[in-house]
């Protein structure tokens, strides 16, 4: 299999999945693939953001269902101190708001388990050229929620008091970027802009960013 790959480069990855015999799959069958190592496995989201800080890997396949810590709230923490780790998502979970929250917190693609190798490989090879993978199976999900906006009364009509400049970094937060890549495009400090996102989770009364996003989907405003 290893002499079929399609990665012309070394990768290193580490899984992040709570199921013992799905764990042991994964790592059998990446292990396979010539250029990847598998340089760590861990069991629940808190372990994995740890892991992932001291491994700095190249590649994070996560499950969402994680015990201590959920894969989304651990994805958004690692992309926000490791930008540079691509993130596969790979669950069973097809509930729309939180396929569209594990995009919002950072994942580079989105994979439903049972999926075949050659899918994922796809998956992992999208995510390692900087584009974002939707398994097909949940592809038609996203897009319509991204392009039927929610009935006006269900819209949040707290996105209406937002500034112009916090509904730019809203919007760049829904890309899945990081404080430090939004000033970055912005040409503001990292520290404005966590003033910005205190300021739009504020509005919105929302806890984290990916409350903000998903209401920032449903509302049209990207």
């Amino acid at each position: 299999m290893g002499e079929s790959s399609i990665f012309d480069c070394y990768m290193r990855i580490l899984i992040v999945e709570d199921d013992p015999l799905m764990q042991l799959g994964l790592e059998q069958a990446l292990s396979e693939q010539e250029g990847f190592e598998i340089v760590g496995m861990v069991e629940d989201g808190f372990a994995g953001v740890q892991m992932a800080l001291h491994l700095k890997p190249d590649l994070i396949v996560m499950d969402i269902g994680l015990p201590r810590l959920d894969g989304i709230a651990a994805t958004k923490e690692i992309k926000e101190k490791l930008p540079d780790v691509h993130i596969v998502m790979l669950t069973s979970h097809t509930i729309e708001s939180e396929v569209i929250a594990a995009l919002a917190s950072g994942a580079d693609a989105y994979c439903i388990k049972g999926v075949s190798l050659d899918r994922l490989l796809g998956a992992i090879e999208a995510a390692k050229d900087g584009a974002t993978y939707l398994d097909p199976g949940i592809a038609r999900l996203v897009m319509d929620n991204l392009k039927s906006p929610a009935p006006a009364n269900q819209v949040n009509p707290n996105i209406n008091l937002l500034s112009e400049r916090e509904t730019e970094v809203l919007k760049l937060i829904v890309e899945g970027k990081s404080n430090a890549e939004i000033g970055e495009q912005l040409y503001l400090s990292t520290n404005t802009i966590k003033t910005h996102v205190r300021g739009i989770m504020n509005k919105l009364a929302v806890d984290d960013r990916v409350q903000a996003a998903v209401i920032a989907l449903r509302s049209g405003l990207v």
